[in-house]
């Protein structure tokens, strides 16, 4: 007879936290405590994971999408309200963060089929960190240039 095993690794652990826990959101008090809990994880796949649960996440934690450039521009416009909104440690880890994006991205522009596509993201990025207020209006003229809403 077969015993049927339950999942194991960090996505089940995750999974029993969320039903253990039921946050409504998880905000960066939530991402320190599953650090801890789910320790050793690096932040990428965590947020990965966390992206996949379907559990809203707070700017932060969700990070700058870049599965599609409407997913980037979302997320970047969100992080801008946090970058705002904050003091010095809240504006640190913001860019932080987008400077971590940024540098993935460029990573990623050396799959030759990627390229085009992650050098424009990392110039999104890289406009964002250079001038975070006036990004908004520069997104909406660099997609009018491109024949893009």
């Amino acid at each position: 007879m077969r015993h049927k095993e339950s999942p194991k690794g960090k996505r089940a652990d995750l999974l029993r936290w969320l039903e253990r826990e039921r946050p409504a959101r998880i905000g960066e008090r939530e991402w320190t405590m599953l650090h801890v809990e789910l320790a050793p994880v690096s932040g990428s796949y965590l947020r990965r994971l966390l992206r996949q649960s379907g559990v809203p996440l707070s700017p932060l934690v969700e990070g700058v999408r870049q599965e599609s450039f409407e997913a980037l521009e979302s997320s970047l416009l969100n992080l801008l309200k946090e970058y705002e909104g904050g003091d010095l440690a809240q504006k640190t880890a913001v860019r932080r963060l987008v400077i971590e994006s940024k540098d993935h991205a460029r990573w990623a522009a050396r799959v030759p089929g990627k390229r085009a596509e992650k050098q424009e993201m990392a110039l999104w990025m890289l406009t964002w960190l250079e001038n975070p207020p006036l990004f908004p209006q520069w997104v909406r003229l660099r997609r009018a240039a491109q024949g893009k809403k």
